[in-house]
Formats: structure tokens, sequence, C-alpha cells
């Protein structure tokens, strides 16, 4: 009897729905197709600067309560028909958090919070929220994390995140340079920001790689490449990095790389200190330099909820607070509002300038 040799920590392996059975179940038709396809094209035509708006993506840290994601949808909806002259409003449904030891992994891998990890019930449910949202005309990003995810949940997205921790995996890489939503990379954990310029090298060309297709077989995917990836500073481990001085010298070295100059910034996270509460201070500071005459700055981002601050899950479901995360602190929709209304008014008279 020969001995074994595969599968010593594997505890089981269960088949799932394939994704175009998923996407046969979960119709995108209509309203949100159209919406999809103009939003897409609403954000690649900001970074072509033919649009003078800049984009502003902005939502809670993760989803874990349809229902909230809903109702801050709709809120959300109404402030964007305010400054649409101005700034294009795109929703954070991040669906899927990398996590830098452990903690819950987000709604797909574990939809009722609960350690069941019903991970097909989290594609239906991530899938059907994105398609809600997109019924309201409101664009969806998200953070392309798992490289399988794309083929049940791409087709609904505007924007695309890669994260700190992942841009500089080769996986990712390829894979973003197959997506068909523009693609934002994130500076490296330690502020650095040669791993997001190689990452831009790298999706902008075509790949090759293993994948599965719509059937869920393995399949060698073949990509295009992706002609609009971009960075976004979120700070690092030596602090903040959206100031003036830290944009120019993220503008030269995009040049030096020989990739696109587009930059957004990150109001959280590092250039946050992990604090909410800064992140209208890090957009006025923006909205500042665009009025000095930044041309390189495309868009920002924001981690914002219905109430502020975050929550541990509890182990009686029940008591979740309404609207609070359960990842990193937000700010409440009061704040957000105010911030975003604030940074339109001031930009209106340059960017259609700019």
């Amino acid at each position: 009897m020969s001995a074994a040799t595969e599968n010593l920590n594997i505890a089981s392996n269960e088949a799932l729905i394939t994704p175009d059975r998923l996407k046969s179940e979960i119709k995108l038709l209509g309203t949100a197709a159209t919406s999809v396809q103009k939003a897409r094209q609403a954000i690649f035509s900001i970074l072509d600067r033919k649009d003078s708006r800049l984009f502003i993506v902005v939502g809670p840290c993760s989803i874990h309560d349809v229902d909230a994601a809903l109702d801050y949808a709709r809120r959300l909806q109404a402030l964007a028909a305010k400054v649409a002259d101005t700034l294009y409003l795109v929703m954070r449904v991040y669906f899927e958090k990398p996590r830098t030891s452990i903690g819950w992994k987000g709604l797909i891998n574990d939809p009722y919070l609960d350690d069941s990890f019903k991970i097909e019930d989290g594609l239906r449910k991530g899938r059907k929220l994105l398609i809600d949202i997109a019924e309201l005309g409101l664009p969806t990003s998200t953070e392309a994390l798992d490289p399988i995810s794309p083929q049940y949940l791409q087709d609904v997205i505007a924007w695309s995140a890669i994260g700190a921790r992942t841009t500089e995996s080769q996986t990712h890489r390829e894979m973003s340079s197959g997506l068909s939503s523009a693609i934002g990379f994130k500076n490296g954990t330690d502020g650095g920001l040669m791993v997001a310029v190689n990452a831009m090298q790298s999706v902008s060309n075509p790949h090759r790689f293993l994948g599965i297709n719509e059937q869920g077989q393995v399949s060698v995917v073949t990509t295009k490449g992706n002609p609009y990836a971009h960075v976004v500073l979120r700070g690092g481990s030596n602090g903040p990095n959206f100031d003036s001085v830290h944009v120019a010298q993220c503008e030269q070295a995009l040049r030096k790389g020989g990739v696109s100059t587009n930059i957004m910034i990150d109001c959280s996270h590092a250039n946050s200190s992990k604090d909410p509460n800064m992140q209208p201070l890090v957009l006025k500071d923006v909205t500042h330099q665009i009025l000095e005459g930044n041309k390189s700055i495309i868009g920002v981002m924001l981690e914002s909820n219905i109430n502020a601050g975050n929550q541990s899950i509890p182990q009686d479901l029940s008591k979740l607070k309404y609207g609070v995360s359960v990842t990193d602190a937000c700010m409440d929709w009061e704040t957000t509002e105010k911030a975003i209304l604030e940074m339109a008014d001031k930009l209106r008279p340059v960017l259609a300038a700019r």
C-alpha cells in the first residue's frame, strides 16, 4: 500500500455553483446592465481626461447587512444627483476583506457572520445586492481579492481596487489585466510606490494564467491587458502620503515608470491614521491641492456608513448595531454628506477649466 501524499491537510472539498448558472439565476438585465455600462464609460472618460469631474469611491469598509447597504445606496444616489456636475459618486460594495492575521473575511466567505462559511449563499447575496444597487442607477466598486470570484460578480462592477497587501501579487496583476473595469492599485503597506508602478506596468500587458471559465472548468485565461489602471495613495507604515509633496513624488515615479499619472487619494487607512474623523480633513487638503492647480488627482476614496465607528461581531447577532461597520471604523452619513457637498461647492468653478 502506497503512502498518502496529497490532501493531508484538507478537511473537505465542496463543489460550488458555476458562474454561468449563478448569472442565469440572478440576471443583469435592462436598467441595471445599462447603468453598469454607463458607469464604466464615465470612469474611463475621467481617466482619459475627457470628463473634468472627479470620481469618489465612498461607502462602508465592508458589507455585512444587505438591507443597511441598500439604505445607504439610496442616500448616496440622492447625494450623487446633487453633485453630478462636479463629482461622480461610486459606492464601495466590498465583500471580501483581506486579514493581517485572522478575522471575519467578508460577506461572500461568511454571509451569516457565524463561521458557517456558506460561500454559495454569499455569492448569491452579493450578486443580488450589486444588481439592486445598479438598478438605482448607482455605480458599484469592490476590492478584487479572490481570483475566482470575479467570474461571478465583476460584470456588475464599475471600478475595482487591488489592496496594499495584494498589489505586489502576480496572481492579482494577471487577473486585473483581464478585468472589464478600471482598476486602482494601492501603494504598499510600507507606503512604497514601486509595487504599484510595477503593477500598472504589468496589468497593461496581455497575460496567460490558470483560472476558471463560465462553466467552472479550470482553463488557461488569455487577457488583452487593462489600459485603465491607476495608483491609489493610501499612506503606509511611515505615515500619510496625501499631501502635495507626496503627490508630486508620486507623479515623478509614475512618469519615470512610463505609466499613467492619474492619482487617487484614499482618505482613510494610513492617510487618516485609521481615525475616520480625519477623513474630511484629508478631503479638504485634496480639494486645496486641486484649487492650487493640481492636475493629477482624479479621485478619492472614503470609508463611510450610516452610523459612525465600528463594532465587534457579537455572539448574539440580534445585538448588532444598525449601519455600523464590523471591520474598520467609518464616518457617519451626515459627516459624509457634508464633506462631499463642501468639496463639490469649492471645486465646481475650477474643475471644468482644469
